[in-house]
This record gives structure tokens, sequence and C-alpha cells, in this order.
């Protein structure tokens, strides 16, 4: 996000009166309300319309509750969230982080306590975001490994190899196919001294300064 543009907030609070004093804290350091949710479907569904920059998300709602809510927003659009709550105990914050939320307020909020749980939860999002593609390389790489593991049937003679559907290909061909892996030929010197014995011996010699 450009910093030029303003950081786009949804609330979801279900006490009319603590909506308006959340609104009133964002809209003073600058930021965009989108839109008002009063329950945790709801904020479920207009995080994925909306596309909110955040989420500011009470934990108590009725129908779905804003850890509930949060887990469905992770999973179907991911999106930083900053929990709301009237008080704050370890086993909130444990069952809190292990839903997606990235930082706390507590009830009822400065503007300089939004601002800096939305900084806050904004960072952690975009370093899960990157755990999450690091992970999924991660994932793709022993894929690929997993791919060339096992027995591969390969002729003692052309040392083709047979593929999964049975036709026999070219080790190179099938390991390319297979992996990420390119090839480059040349000779190795033992063959060298097979198919061009002259060549090999002079060039020996030469670096032998001609003994």
């Amino acid at each position: 996000m450009r910093q030029e543009e303003k950081v786009r907030v949804l609330i979801a609070e279900d006490d009319y009166l603590a909506s308006k004093m959340i609104e009133e804290a964002v809209k003073s350091i600058g930021f965009v309300v989108v839109g008002e949710a009063m329950n945790g479907q709801e904020a479920v569904d207009m995080t994925a319309s909306l596309r909110p920059d955040i989420v500011l998300m009470d934990i108590n709602m009725p129908d779905m509750d804003g850890l509930e809510a949060t887990r469905l927003i992770q999973e179907r659009c991911p999106t930083p969230v900053v929990v709301l709550t009237a008080y704050q105990t370890r086993e909130l914050v444990g069952l809190a982080a292990s839903a997606g939320v990235g930082a706390y307020l507590v009830k009822p909020p400065d503007a300089a306590q939004v601002q800096r749980a939305v900084t806050m939860a904004m960072a952690r999002f975009a370093d899960m975001m990157e755990l999450r593609r690091l992970n999924a390389e991660l994932q793709e790489a022993l894929g690929m490994v997993k791919k060339l593991s096992g027995l591969l049937p390969i002729c003692a003679n052309c040392k083709k190899i047979r593929d999964e559907e049975g036709n026999w290909q070219v080790l190179e061909k099938y390991i390319e196919d297979h992996s990420e892996a390119e090839f480059s030929h040349g000779i190795c010197p033992d063959c060298g001294m097979q198919l061009y014995p002259q060549y090999f011996k002079n060039r020996k010699k030469k670096e032998g300064g001609g003994q």
C-alpha cells in the first residue's frame, strides 16, 4: 500500500456507542472507515466484499464471536485484524494469536492506541504472509525432491529411465521434467581418452611441459 493512500478500516462492534467512539478515534488519525459490522458473520462477509486494510474486531458479538470471525477471515480473505476487548488475559492473548490476530486494544481506545495497534497488526500480517510464501516455496521444493525419490527403473545399457506411464526417456530429459535442473554437456577426461586419445595425450604433454 502506498504511503499517500489512507488506511481503510472495517469496524466490527455490536455496541452502537462503542462503535461510534472507535470510529471517532479512527477518523481523527486520518484513517477511513469503509464499513461497520454488527456481528462476526457480517465482519467476515464485509471483509470479503470491501477488502479493508485492517479490521478492528470486537471479541464478544452475537451469532459469531470475534475470534471465530478472525479465523474465517484468515482462511478466506487474509487481512490484518486488531481485536477489541474490555480486558486482556494471557489465555485470551494465546487464543487470539492462534486465530490470526495481530494486535489488541482495550476498550475504549484513544487515537494513539489505535494507530499503534494498527501499525503493529499490519507489520505482523506482512511477516505472516511472507512466512506463508516461503513455506509454500519450501513445500513445492520438497514436492520436487519427492518426485525423484524411490526406485527408478533404468536401462543397464542405454541408461534410459522408465517414467510413471511406462515410457522410456533419456536420463537428462527425465530429470529436467521432474526437477528444476538443466544440463550442459561436456566430456569427462576418461571418456576423452577413449574418444580422442591423441588430443588428450598432447594436452597432457603440454600441461607437463613437454615431458
